[in-house]
């Protein structure tokens, strides 16, 4: 390519568009995982006590907002590259693989989590409804982790285009 079309590291997207996509793929992994762990737990509970199916519901929607996480990541991250527009080196690529990492990591570990909580959760709150604010505690803190890997995923996508003084 000529440098009249192109600015920047030709190798550089392909490291932004990795991490936009690592973003969503294990977000989506996570989340896929919560809700089929949780949503078993739940079939299975419901056999029991089909009035609290719908109060079972918390841990697979909390486990569907996961993917949520890993696509606005992936916006962010793919909106942010243009190396027709400005130089676009490997330094914000590599920004953006971590940001994408980060938040894909955190929301698969957090979906795992939310699985098994969720799964155990529901069905020992068929048997002892006391274990309702527990489980949802705990919930609470296993969806915590995803957001921690999205928080640091937005600091480190913001850091991409401070490589150079243009």
């Amino acid at each position: 390519m000529s440098s009249s079309t192109f600015s920047g590291d030709e190798t550089a997207p392909f490291f932004g568009f990795l991490g936009a996509a690592a973003a969503l793929v294990f977000s989506c992994m996570g989340a896929a995982y919560g809700t089929a762990k949780s949503g078993v737990g739940v079939a299975s509970m419901g056999v029991m006590r089909p009035e609290l199916v719908m109060k079972s519901i918390v841990p697979v929607v909390m486990a569907g907002v996961l993917g949520i996480y890993g696509l606005i990541i992936a916006v962010i991250i793919s909106t942010g590259i243009n190396p027709k527009a400005k130089p676009y080196y490997l330094f914000d690529g590599y920004a953006h693989l971590s940001s994408g990492l980060a938040c894909g990591l955190a929301g698969l570990s957090a979906g795992m989590a939310i699985g098994i909580v969720g799964d155990a959760g529901v069905r020992a709150n068929a048997q002892q409804p006391k274990l309702f604010v527990g489980m949802i505690l705990i919930l609470i803190f296993a969806e915590a982790l995803a957001l921690y890997g999205l928080i640091v995923g937005i600091i480190l996508s913001s850091r991409s285009g401070q490589s150079r003084a243009d």
